[in-house]
C-alpha cells in the first residue's frame, strides 16, 4: 500500500463531500492510503492573500509545516483553490529571500518548505496504469466504455502557469488522457479553461448563470453527454445553479468530479462515490451509460461466439475433407 499525504481541506469536508468521498473510494481500490495531515486548518482560499498577503501564506505554510512535522514528503490537495494557495505559497517561499523564515515565526512552527504539492489531475494520470488494470478486472460492463465527456480544468488547476507548473495552461489534455484511460471519449469543445464565475457565485449570480452557460451549451453542443470537472467551485456553480441556466426544454447535463467517473469505469457503486448528492441526477445518465455498455459487451460476446463456431466449423471442414481425401 503507498502512502500519499492529503489535504482535503473545507469544501472537501462540506458542501463537496462527494469529491472527498470519490477521492477516497478510488484511491482505496487503487491501493493508496491517504494521510490526512493531522490538525489541517483553512488554507485561506478564496480571500485571505486579497485582504492580507503575509496572511494569506502564512495559513497553507502552517499546513505544509504539519504536513512536515509528520515526515510526508508530497501533498494531495484535490481542491483547486487549496491546491493554488498550497502552490502558491511553495513557489514564493522558494523565490523570495528569507520569506521562509519570516513564515517559521509567524506560524511559531519550522517550515523548510519542502513539501511537494500535487492536483488530482497529476495524481490519477501517475495512477492510469493501475486504473486500466481495475477496470480491466471488473466484472461488469464498464458504464464509460464510448461515453462522450468533456473535461473542463477551469482556472486554478493550471494557473498561473510558473507557480503550478503542470500541463499546458491554455491547451490542457491531461485530463483527457484520464477519462480517455477510463474508456471515455473526451470531446472536443472551446470552453475548458474559460472561468465558471468562481467566488462570484452569491455576489454576482447572474454573471455565474451566464458564464455557467455558456460552458454546458457548449459541451452539449460538441456532443458531450456529462461534464468531468476536478474543482468544488466549478462544481458548484455548474451543477447547483444549472436549473437557473436551463433554457425551456434542454434536458440537464450531469457534472462529475473527475475520481467519480474513474469509479464508475472501475465498477464501484454510486453510492460509494457520493453521486446522490448532486443537484442535477446523475441517475438517467448511469442508467443510459449502463444499459449501452452493456448492450456493447453482449454484442461483443456474440460475434466472438459467432467467430469461434465459425473457425471450429471451418477446422472440421478442413479435417473431415482431409480424411476423404
Amino acid at each position: 500500500m503507498t502512502m500519499v499525504g492529503y489535504y482535503p481541506g473545507c469544501s472537501l469536508t462540506g458542501t463537496a463531500r462527494e469529491f472527498d468521498e470519490s477521492v477516497r473510494a478510488v484511491a482505496g481500490e487503487l491501493g493508496v492510503a491517504l494521510v490526512e495531515v493531522n490538525d489541517w486548518s483553512c488554507c485561506g482560499a478564496s480571500s485571505a492573500h486579497a485582504v492580507n498577503r503575509l496572511l494569506g501564506l502564512a495559513l497553507p505554510a502552517r499546513n505544509l509545516a504539519l504536513a512536515e512535522e509528520q515526515g510526508l514528503t508530497s501533498l494531495l490537495a484535490p481542491c483547486a483553490a487549496c491546491y493554488g494557495r498550497l502552490s502558491a505559497t511553495r513557489y514564493a517561499a522558494a523565490t523570495e529571500q528569507g520569506l521562509t523564515a519570516q513564515l517559521s515565526s509567524v506560524i511559531e512552527r519550522p517550515f523548510k518548505n519542502s513539501i511537494t504539492i500535487e492536483n488530482p489531475l497529476a495524481f490519477f494520470q501517475n495512477l492510469v496504469p493501475q486504473i486500466r488494470e481495475a477496470i480491466a478486472a471488473s466484472p461488469e460492463p464498464n458504464p464509460l466504455a464510448g461515453a462522450k465527456l468533456a473535461c473542463y480544468y477551469g482556472c486554478l488547476l493550471l494557473r498561473p502557469a510558473e507557480v503550478c507548473a503542470y500541463d499546458d495552461p491554455e491547451r490542457p489534455t491531461s485530463m483527457d488522457g484520464i477519462v480517455e484511460a477510463c474508456g471515455a471519449e473526451p470531446v472536443s469543445w472551446n470552453m475548458k479553461t474559460e472561468c465558471c464565475g468562481a467566488g462570484l457565485s452569491i455576489a454576482r449570480t447572474s454573471s455565474v448563470i451566464r458564464l455557467g452557460r455558456s460552458i454546458i451549451n457548449d459541451a452539449r453542443a460538441n456532443g458531450a453527454e456529462a461534464i468531468v470537472v476536478s474543482c468544488p467551485m466549478c462544481h458548484s456553480n455548474l451543477d447547483l445553479r444549472q436549473k437557473a441556466m436551463a433554457e425551456r426544454g434542454v434536458e440537464p447535463l450531469p457534472i462529475l468530479y473527475l475520481p467519480q467517473a474513474i469509479g464508475l469505469a472501475m465498477g464501484l457503486a454510486p453510492s460509494a462515490l457520493g453521486l446522490k448528492r448532486h443537484f442535477i441526477d446523475t441517475a438517467p445518465l448511469l442508467k443510459r451509460l449502463t444499459a449501452r455498455a452493456a448492450e456493447a459487451r453482449a454484442e461483443a460476446e456474440r460475434k466472438a461466439l459467432a467467430a469461434a463456431e465459425k473457425k471450429r466449423a471451418a477446422a472440421s471442414s478442413s479435417a473431415g475433407g482431409g480424411g476423404a481425401a
